[in-house]
This record gives C-alpha cells, structure tokens and sequence, in this order.
C-alpha cells in the first residue's frame, strides 16, 4: 500500500482522543515519534510535520491533546483549551500516557524505541514525559515552554533531551531558561539546549509571522532556525535509534 495517512481513535479518562498516524507500510515496525500540537490544537501544520516523520521512515502519531480534535482560531480560544490542560495536569498526564501507549500498540511501531516532539505547548509537553521517566529513547522540544510540572529526582530521566529555542523569543523568560538548565542539571540529564539567533516564538511554523501580525503577538516564521533545528532532531534520532 506504501504511505498510510489516517486518524487514529483512542481514549483517556473516558474522553476520545483523535490522533493522526502517519507511515509507510511497505517496511516492518520501525521506531515511533509523538508529536505534540502547538496550542493551536492538532491542525494542519502539525498534520504536515507527521508526514514529514513518516517520509524519514518513522511511524508517527499526532496526538489530540485537547479532546475530540479541537482546535482554537484565536489565541483566546486556543489559550482555553491548553489551560484546560495545564489545569488539571493529572488528565493532561493521562492522555500523553494514552498516546504513548497507542503508538507502542501499534503493528507499523517498534514499543522498544519511541520518541516523542513537540511545539509551543506540546514542547512542554513533551519535557514533562522525560522529567516523569516515561521510556522513550528521545524529546526534541521546538520553541517550547520550559517551566516544570514535576521535578525529577536524579537519574530518573530517561530520554536524551534536545531544546530548540528562539534566541530572541520573549515567551519564555531567561529565568525559565537559566531554571530548565539547572534542574537538568541536577537530575543527571542528558540534553542539549540550543539556540538560533533572533528567531522568535513559533519559528518552525509558516504560518506563525501573519498570526503574530493578526493577533499583536511576537510570532515569525525562521527558515533558518526551521531547517537547523529539524537537522539537530534528525541527528538525534539517528544517535538513539
């Protein structure tokens, strides 16, 4: 059949969950990548970085973090739905778990080597799946939030880490830059924190600059820091898997 692009149904806490899966199955299991939506909710976009995994050979899921495929239009409406989250991260905890297990489960997916990325929102997201020791081989944070839902004791945090940061994004504070490094630190992580100068929030998204533009914030698409950035990942992949 070769390249398989589909909705994948699964659930948490009784809520349905409809992530994206994306493959090819012309090949046998292969390592699995989570990918974690931006605040915008698992539209378009993130729908086009799945696929991008799956032409690389991975077996990847986009997973719905908010709930029957929810999206925001607006920063108002999509900042409601990742408070609902980072609310009541019990839940939030529950349906990264949920993900995990979905693509562990599935025939195109080796559960021994998964990892996990993500934007915006889902960087976070995918940073508190290392600090609370879920067994995945690699996270790749792009312009993520960096504060802490739990802190890990040392020698708890199991994946590599890579951070891909703006440089001049003023959405995440130095404070929360000058903290990640230290509690990294301290719990014996392995990570790599990088930066690309003047790229600002949201610069892996095409889409970013105009939203910035259409809602007063300091989003911009970076070519640069996109394709550095996706190259540090590809790296890291091909070190762990």
């Amino acid at each position: 059949m070769g390249k398989v692009n589909e909705t994948l149904s699964y659930s948490a806490e009784g809520q349905e969950l409809k992530g994206y899966l994306a493959f090819d199955d012309d090949a046998g299991p292969r390592p699995g990548v989570m990918v974690i939506h931006e605040w915008w909710g698992l539209d378009t976009y993130i729908r086009e970085r799945t696929d991008r995994l799956a032409e690389l050979g991975y077996t990847a899921l986009a997973l719905d973090m908010y709930g029957d495929g929810r999206t925001g239009e607006s920063p108002d409406e999509a900042g409601a739905l990742m408070n609902g989250v980072l609310g009541d991260m019990e839940s939030g905890t529950a349906r990264l778990k949920s993900g995990y297990e979905a693509l562990a489960a599935h025939p195109a997916a080796d559960a021994d080597r998964i990892a996990a990325i993500g934007y915006c929102f889902g960087g976070a997201m995918v940073l508190h799946m290392a600090r609370i020791g879920m067994p995945l081989e690699a996270v790749v944070s792009f312009h993520g939030s960096l504060g802490s839902f739990h802190t890990p004791e040392p020698g708890t945090v199991k994946p590599r880490i890579l951070v891909c940061h703006g440089a001049a994004d003023s959405l995440v504070p130095d404070d929360d830059i000058r903290a990640f490094k230290s509690e990294m630190g301290t719990a014996q992580a392995e990570f790599t924190f990088e930066e690309y100068e003047g790229a600002l929030h949201g610069f892996t998204n095409k889409e970013a600059t105009a939203r910035g533009q259409a809602h007063g914030l300091p989003l911009a698409y970076d070519a640069q820091a996109d394709a550095e950035s996706w190259a540090s990942m590809q790296r890291l992949f091909n070190a762990v898997f």
